[in-house]
């Protein structure tokens, strides 16, 4: 049976004990990555030899018996074994042109975690808690249930100073597997609207760092007058990071919710390539295009047609969807303004609305390379 594997991401709220504790994993963690990091790179500065993961853990079992670090003991074993596992995949990474050279990790950082793998059992959900290694039972908000065996868990400390557990759930393909209602549908995004398709409706969008910019921007005035490593300061930076958390979760929240919905609904999806970090570039543009996450957006919609079983099909970015009509097929570069929201078609006269013209032409367009390619 085929196998997929789903994350699950549950808040906890773990006691003045508990904290301590995962405050303490996640400070060994970071010290055995930071360690080694520095191990592995004046290894290759003296001999040219790379030393890898194997290597590195029989060194922290050493480490672990040295009186000075003697410490790291108290922490979940696995939480420091993952960190080298973590440290072996940066270099990889970079030897193979995906990443820059691994970076220490600061311990000024307000977002930290650490991952620790399931073994015999030892990560699992009962009742309202969840057994973590080392932490013990944690109360947990578990706002859906699953099905699957935990792989492991990453607990994290936010900016906001909530705690949340991330877990890696495997689960055969079959009870994930939804067949959607067989419809196709083309979809093309924007500033004002979310997206239009070729079915003539459009989604709104939510717009959440606007409607917090002014929120925003107070609690960082306040931020700015507090006194450096005051408790007031302390205070203020924390309401800052919930107002970003605010904003992040509404716009997670309604992406999940319009991408789930397409997949359910749809056996094809057909959307324009673009290349958004290119257009980031626009400093006009750039907030109002990070405000609606295009990238996340797509992403989402990739593995969730696969899962429901339909397919995401991408039109090359320099087809002139807006300026075709949809109805006839005729060009017009008279449409390029941005402006002209709506036009008449100067070959069959059809009025078209500039957006639903657009995903209609993406459909049609990703349906004939599809037929191409077949």
């Amino acid at each position: 049976m085929e196998t997929y594997t789903l994350g699950y991401k549950f808040r906890i709220y773990p006691n003045r004990t508990q904290e301590n504790l995962i405050n303490r994993t996640l400070g060994c963690a970071r010290f055995v990555f930071n360690h080694f990091l520095a191990v592995r790179r004046d290894e290759w500065k003296a001999n040219h030899n790379s030393l890898t993961y194997v290597k590195t853990s029989k060194l922290l079992t050493d480490l672990k018996k040295r009186e000075e670090t003697a410490w790291l003991s108290e922490a979940d074993s696995m939480a420091l074994q993952e960190s080298l596992r973590n440290l072996d995949r940066a270099f990889q990474n970079f030897f193979a042109k995906r990443a820059r050279y691994p970076r220490f990790k600061s311990k000024h950082s307000h977002n930290q975690s650490y991952r620790t793998r399931n073994q015999t059992n030892g990560i699992r959900i009962i009742d309202k808690r969840i057994k973590l290694p080392k932490i013990g039972l944690v109360r947990i908000k578990q706002s859906r249930d699953f099905d699957g065996r935990i792989l492991s868990a990453t607990v994290s400390r936010a900016a906001s100073g909530k705690y949340y557990v991330s877990l890696c759930v495997e689960a055969e393909k079959g009870s994930l597997f939804c067949p959607n209602d067989g419809k196709q549908i083309g979809i093309d995004v924007g500033l004002k609207v979310f997206y239009s398709d070729s079915n003539g409706d459009t989604v709104e969008n939510p717009h959440p760092l606007k409607k917090l910019q002014r929120k925003l921007r107070r609690e960082q005035r306040r931020l700015s007058r507090k006194m450096p490593k005051s408790v007031n300061r302390e205070r203020a930076r924390v309401r800052v990071a919930r107002v970003h958390e605010r904003i992040a979760n509404i716009r997670r929240d309604f992406l999940h919710k319009i991408s789930t919905r397409l997949a359910r609904e749809n056996q094809t999806v057909a959307v324009e390539h673009l290349n958004i970090k290119g257009m980031l570039r626009n400093h006009k543009l750039a907030k109002s295009i990070s405000d609606v996450s295009w990238s996340e957006f797509f992403r989402q919609l990739t593995y969730k047609t696969k899962l429901h079983g339909g397919e995401l099909l991408k039109v090359d970015t320099f087809y002139p969807s807006s300026q075709t009509c949809s109805a006839c097929g005729y060009h017009t570069p008279l449409t390029k303004d941005l402006s002209i929201r709506e036009w008449d078609c100067p070959a069959c006269g059809t009025h078209h609305d500039r957006d639903v013209n657009a995903a209609k032409n993406i459909l049609r367009k990703a349906l004939e390379d599809k037929s191409k390619v077949a």
